[in-house]
This record gives structure tokens, C-alpha cells and sequence, in this order.
């Protein structure tokens, strides 16, 4: 999206959400639910529109994990890391993501910690594009790498 759109989209956000109670946390939602992440140039739109200093909504955007500065990779995996899952070799399997994620180009897969994905029983669980999955092994996760299209 060229930067004139983009700057008209999140004026248009910010006016639609600006008059609410606590007007910040709904913009930033709305911003990232349209673009995918939030852009360094929107914080000082965002200040000037709510009358908050640029480090007030800096703060809030790095506050939340949710909240992302840069376009997200084309695919996620979240890989759980709570007890269930690390009695179960989430610790290995992270590494084993890691090792084999290196290998692609930028952008094209991102690997996020969770703190359970409700599989405990199932464990090790993961969520790759909003999919979860169970029992997840090395060979498993490789699969799956594979089946995403990010095979190197």
C-alpha cells in the first residue's frame, strides 16, 4: 500500500474510534486489524488525534505483545512454552523451530512463544496460521514447515 493510502486509512480509523472512552487501545486495534501492524509513522498521528505525547502511544503499543511495529512474516508459528507443554520437550522443540526456521528468507515465517494454546493434554502443542496442533515432534513440526511452502 503506497504511504498517501495508508496515511488516509489511518485518519479514517482514528476519526471512527477517537471520540470513544479510552480511545487508544481501539485504534490501535483497528489500525492493526486493517494493515497488519502498526506503523511507526501512525504513533504521531495518533498522538496529535488523542492529545497524547508520541511516547504515550509508543508505550502502549510496545506494552502489549499483540501490538506489532513492522508488516507481520507471511506465516506464524506459536509454539507453547507453558509447563504442560515444556514436561513434553517444548524446550527442544523450540530450538529444533529455531534451527530450522534460520534457513528462510526474511519475512517469510515468524516463531512466537505462547503460554498455552489449551492442549496441555496433547502436548507439545503448536498453532501454525491459526491452526493447532498436537503431539508436535521435530519430524512433525518439519512436516508442517513443509506443508506451509517455506521448505528450503
Amino acid at each position: 500500500m503506497n504511504p498517501a493510502r495508508q496515511r488516509e486509512q489511518i485518519t479514517a480509523l482514528i476519526t471512527a474510534h477517537q471520540d470513544r472512552p479510552g480511545a487508544l487501545l481501539p485504534i490501535l486495534h483497528a489500525i492493526q486489524d486493517a494493515l497488519g501492524f502498526i506503523p511507526p509513522a501512525a504513533v504521531g498521528q495518533i498522538a496529535a488525534a488523542l492529545q497524547l505525547s508520541r511516547a504515550e502511544v509508543h508505550g502502549v503499543i510496545t506494552f502489549y505483545h499483540h501490538f506489532r511495529s513492522a508488516p507481520p512474516a507471511r506465516h506464524t508459528v506459536h509454539l507453547c512454552c507453558a509447563e504442560a507443554c515444556q514436561s513434553r520437550g517444548a524446550e527442544q522443540l523450540v530450538g529444533h523451530a529455531e534451527r530450522r526456521l534460520a534457513h528462510l528468507a526474511p519475512g517469510e515465517c515468524e516463531l512466537q512463544p505462547v503460554y498455552c494454546l489449551g492442549l496441555c493434554a496433547t502436548a507439545p502443542a503448536a498453532m501454525v496460521d491459526g491452526e493447532l496442533h498436537a503431539r508436535v515432534t521435530p519430524e512433525k513440526f518439519d512436516r508442517l514447515v513443509k506443508k506451509m511452502g517455506c521448505s528450503k
